[in-house]
Protein backbone atom coordinates (compact mmCIF):
# COMPACT_ATOMS: atom_id res chain seq x y z
CA UNK A 1 0.00 0.00 0.00
CA UNK A 2 1.36 3.42 -0.91
CA UNK A 3 1.74 5.99 1.82
CA UNK A 4 -1.31 8.17 2.51
CA UNK A 5 -0.15 11.79 2.75
CA UNK A 6 -3.07 12.58 5.09
CA UNK A 7 -1.43 10.38 7.71
CA UNK A 8 1.69 12.53 7.96
CA UNK A 9 1.88 14.08 11.43
CA UNK A 10 4.95 16.16 10.58
CA UNK A 11 6.73 17.40 7.50
CA UNK A 12 8.49 14.18 6.52
CA UNK A 13 7.25 10.62 6.10
CA UNK A 14 9.87 9.30 8.53
CA UNK A 15 8.03 10.93 11.43
CA UNK A 16 4.95 8.86 10.67
CA UNK A 17 6.85 5.58 10.46
CA UNK A 18 8.95 6.40 13.52
CA UNK A 19 5.66 6.89 15.40
CA UNK A 20 4.65 3.36 14.34
CA UNK A 21 7.81 1.89 15.83
CA UNK A 22 10.02 1.59 12.74
CA UNK A 23 13.59 2.55 13.62
CA UNK A 24 16.03 1.46 10.93
CA UNK A 25 14.40 3.28 7.98
CA UNK A 26 16.43 3.29 4.77
CA UNK A 27 15.90 6.07 2.23
CA UNK A 28 16.91 5.09 -1.30
CA UNK A 29 17.31 7.22 -4.43
CA UNK A 30 19.33 7.13 -7.63
CA UNK A 31 21.20 9.51 -9.90
CA UNK A 32 21.90 9.07 -13.58
CA UNK A 33 18.97 6.90 -14.62
CA UNK A 34 18.15 9.20 -17.53
CA UNK A 35 21.74 9.81 -18.62
CA UNK A 36 23.22 8.29 -21.78
CA UNK A 37 26.74 7.95 -20.39
CA UNK A 38 28.32 6.92 -17.12
CA UNK A 39 27.28 4.54 -14.35
CA UNK A 40 24.06 4.66 -12.35
CA UNK A 41 24.56 5.65 -8.71
CA UNK A 42 22.29 4.82 -5.78
CA UNK A 43 22.34 6.46 -2.36
CA UNK A 44 21.09 4.77 0.82
CA UNK A 45 20.69 6.63 4.12
CA UNK A 46 19.49 5.79 7.63
CA UNK A 47 19.05 8.69 10.06
CA UNK A 48 18.79 8.49 13.86
CA UNK A 49 15.29 8.41 15.32
CA UNK A 50 13.80 11.92 15.23
CA UNK A 51 16.60 13.40 13.09
CA UNK A 52 15.89 16.56 11.14
CA UNK A 53 17.92 18.97 9.03
CA UNK A 54 16.14 21.95 7.43
CA UNK A 55 18.32 22.07 4.30
CA UNK A 56 18.12 18.43 3.21
CA UNK A 57 15.78 18.06 0.26
CA UNK A 58 15.58 16.78 -3.31
CA UNK A 59 19.06 17.22 -4.79
CA UNK A 60 17.55 18.83 -7.92
CA UNK A 61 16.40 21.76 -5.78
CA UNK A 62 19.93 22.47 -4.53
CA UNK A 63 22.96 24.13 -6.09
CA UNK A 64 26.15 22.07 -6.57
CA UNK A 65 27.74 23.97 -3.67
CA UNK A 66 24.79 23.23 -1.38
CA UNK A 67 24.87 19.56 -2.33
CA UNK A 68 28.58 19.29 -1.56
CA UNK A 69 28.12 20.85 1.90
CA UNK A 70 25.12 18.66 2.69
CA UNK A 71 26.98 15.56 1.50
CA UNK A 72 29.52 16.09 4.28
CA UNK A 73 26.78 16.69 6.87
CA UNK A 74 24.88 13.55 5.83
CA UNK A 75 27.88 11.20 5.94
CA UNK A 76 28.81 12.62 9.34
CA UNK A 77 25.39 12.52 10.99
CA UNK A 78 23.64 9.52 9.42
CA UNK A 79 23.55 6.23 11.33
CA UNK A 80 24.37 4.54 8.04
CA UNK A 81 25.07 5.67 4.50
CA UNK A 82 26.22 3.95 1.35
CA UNK A 83 26.65 4.80 -2.33
CA UNK A 84 26.45 1.86 -4.72
CA UNK A 85 26.53 1.79 -8.51
CA UNK A 86 25.79 -0.20 -11.63
CA UNK A 87 28.34 -0.01 -14.42
CA UNK A 88 27.73 1.04 -18.01
CA UNK A 89 28.37 -2.57 -19.03
CA UNK A 90 25.65 -3.76 -16.65
CA UNK A 91 23.25 -1.10 -17.92
CA UNK A 92 23.90 -2.14 -21.54
CA UNK A 93 23.52 -5.84 -20.75
CA UNK A 94 20.63 -5.77 -18.29
CA UNK A 95 18.69 -2.62 -19.15
CA UNK A 96 18.40 0.40 -16.89
CA UNK A 97 15.73 -0.94 -14.51
CA UNK A 98 17.44 -4.26 -13.78
CA UNK A 99 20.74 -2.42 -13.41
CA UNK A 100 19.05 -0.10 -10.90
CA UNK A 101 17.93 -3.11 -8.85
CA UNK A 102 21.47 -4.50 -8.97
CA UNK A 103 22.86 -1.23 -7.56
CA UNK A 104 20.20 -1.07 -4.84
CA UNK A 105 20.84 -4.68 -3.82
CA UNK A 106 24.57 -3.93 -3.59
CA UNK A 107 23.86 -1.10 -1.21
CA UNK A 108 21.40 -3.12 0.85
CA UNK A 109 23.92 -5.93 1.24
CA UNK A 110 25.82 -3.60 3.59
CA UNK A 111 22.82 -3.13 5.92
CA UNK A 112 21.86 -5.67 8.56
CA UNK A 113 18.08 -6.20 8.97
CA UNK A 114 16.53 -2.86 7.99
CA UNK A 115 13.00 -2.25 9.32
CA UNK A 116 11.69 -0.42 6.27
CA UNK A 117 12.80 0.78 2.85
CA UNK A 118 11.51 4.08 1.47
CA UNK A 119 12.20 4.13 -2.28
CA UNK A 120 11.84 7.15 -4.52
CA UNK A 121 9.44 6.56 -7.40
CA UNK A 122 6.91 3.85 -8.23
CA UNK A 123 9.23 0.83 -8.27
CA UNK A 124 9.65 -1.93 -5.70
CA UNK A 125 12.64 -4.28 -5.49
CA UNK A 126 11.52 -7.69 -6.78
CA UNK A 127 13.88 -9.88 -4.72
CA UNK A 128 13.57 -7.96 -1.46
CA UNK A 129 11.60 -9.83 1.23
CA UNK A 130 11.24 -7.08 3.82
CA UNK A 131 8.86 -4.13 4.02
CA UNK A 132 9.31 -1.54 1.29
CA UNK A 133 7.31 1.51 0.31
CA UNK A 134 7.58 3.20 -3.09
CA UNK A 135 7.03 6.95 -2.64
CA UNK A 136 6.18 9.12 -5.65
CA UNK A 137 8.26 12.30 -5.36
CA UNK A 138 9.83 10.71 -2.31
CA UNK A 139 12.88 12.97 -2.52
CA UNK A 140 10.56 15.82 -1.50
CA UNK A 141 8.46 13.93 1.06
CA UNK A 142 11.14 11.91 2.84
CA UNK A 143 14.19 13.28 4.61
CA UNK A 144 16.18 10.08 4.11
CA UNK A 145 15.26 9.79 0.43
CA UNK A 146 16.22 13.43 -0.06
CA UNK A 147 19.55 12.73 1.62
CA UNK A 148 20.05 9.62 -0.52
CA UNK A 149 19.43 11.72 -3.63
CA UNK A 150 22.17 14.12 -2.54
CA UNK A 151 24.68 11.32 -1.93
CA UNK A 152 23.92 9.72 -5.28
CA UNK A 153 24.00 12.99 -7.21
CA UNK A 154 27.23 14.29 -5.67
CA UNK A 155 28.98 10.94 -6.09
CA UNK A 156 27.95 10.64 -9.73
CA UNK A 157 28.86 14.25 -10.53
CA UNK A 158 32.31 13.71 -9.05
CA UNK A 159 32.74 10.59 -11.16
CA UNK A 160 31.72 12.39 -14.37
CA UNK A 161 34.08 15.29 -13.64
CA UNK A 162 36.94 12.83 -13.35
CA UNK A 163 35.85 11.10 -16.55
CA UNK A 164 35.93 14.46 -18.34
CA UNK A 165 39.68 14.63 -17.77
CA UNK A 166 40.13 11.60 -20.02
CA UNK A 167 37.50 12.69 -22.56
CA UNK A 168 37.54 16.51 -22.54
CA UNK A 169 35.91 16.78 -25.97
CA UNK A 170 32.61 15.35 -24.65
CA UNK A 171 31.98 17.87 -21.87
CA UNK A 172 31.10 15.29 -19.22
CA UNK A 173 31.95 17.79 -16.49
CA UNK A 174 29.18 20.08 -17.75
CA UNK A 175 26.26 17.83 -18.72
CA UNK A 176 27.23 14.83 -16.53
CA UNK A 177 26.38 12.37 -19.29
CA UNK A 178 22.86 13.59 -20.09
CA UNK A 179 21.67 14.06 -23.67
CA UNK A 180 22.23 17.79 -24.03
CA UNK A 181 22.72 19.42 -27.43
CA UNK A 182 26.44 19.78 -26.72
CA UNK A 183 26.73 16.10 -25.82
CA UNK A 184 24.83 14.87 -28.89
CA UNK A 185 26.95 17.04 -31.17
CA UNK A 186 30.11 15.56 -29.63
CA UNK A 187 28.74 12.06 -30.19
CA UNK A 188 28.12 12.78 -33.85
CA UNK A 189 31.62 14.17 -34.25
CA UNK A 190 33.64 11.68 -32.20
CA UNK A 191 31.36 8.67 -31.79
CA UNK A 192 30.58 6.87 -28.51
CA UNK A 193 33.16 6.04 -25.85
CA UNK A 194 33.23 2.86 -23.74
CA UNK A 195 31.37 4.93 -21.13
CA UNK A 196 28.26 5.46 -23.26
CA UNK A 197 25.07 3.44 -22.89
CA UNK A 198 25.00 2.31 -26.50
CA UNK A 199 21.81 0.26 -26.10
CA UNK A 200 19.80 3.46 -25.55
CA UNK A 201 17.62 4.62 -28.44
CA UNK A 202 19.57 7.81 -29.13
CA UNK A 203 22.54 5.75 -30.36
CA UNK A 204 20.62 4.17 -33.21
CA UNK A 205 21.88 5.59 -36.49
CA UNK A 206 25.04 7.13 -35.04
Amino acid sequence: MLFDKKSIVSKFIENYYWSLGFKKIVGIDEAGRGAIAGPLFVGLVIFPLGYHHPSIKDSKLLTPEQREKLFEIIVREALFWEVASASVEEINNLGIIKALFVAIERGLSKIEAPDLLLIDGPLTIPQYKGIQKPIIKGDRLSLSIGAASILAKVSRDRYMKELAKSYPEYGFDKHKGYATKEHLLALKKYGPTPHHRITFKCFKGL
